[in-house]
Formats: structure tokens, C-alpha cells, sequence
């Protein structure tokens, strides 16, 4: 039995459903989906591969695209 996933939509999403993604958590990963197709493809990630990533984001190693 696959345990219930809450997905959760970023706090910067607007109510016009664009272009958003969704992160569910389990135990020892970090699910990532795109909030348009909810039945669709799923990114898995370590917890340590998702908090390193978000602390990269932070620190600005990936600057926007001119």
C-alpha cells in the first residue's frame, strides 16, 4: 500500500494555475509535480538532495535566465 501523499503548492503560485509545481513529502524523499497534471510524471529526490538544492536556490547559484 503506497502511503497518502499531501502535495502542497508553492506560497508564490498565483490562482490563475500557471506555471506551478507541487512537492509532496514522505519519509525520505521529496516528491515534485507539475500542479497541471496531477496524474502525470513525478520527480523523486533524496530529502539531502532537495535540501541541497533549495539552500543552492537560496543562495542565488542559479541566477534567472535574461
Amino acid at each position: 500500500m503506497e502511503p497518502e501523499v499531501h502535495w502542497q503548492k508553492s506560497s508564490y503560485s498565483g490562482g490563475e494555475g500557471g506555471d506551478c509545481i507541487e512537492c509532496g513529502q514522505l519519509a525520505h524523499a521529496v516528491l515534485v509535480r507539475d500542479s497541471k497534471d496531477p496524474n502525470g510524471p513525478v520527480l523523486t529526490f533524496s530529502s539531502e538532495s532537495w535540501k541541497a538544492f533549495i539552500s543552492s536556490v537560496q543562495a542565488n547559484h542559479f541566477p534567472a535566465a535574461n
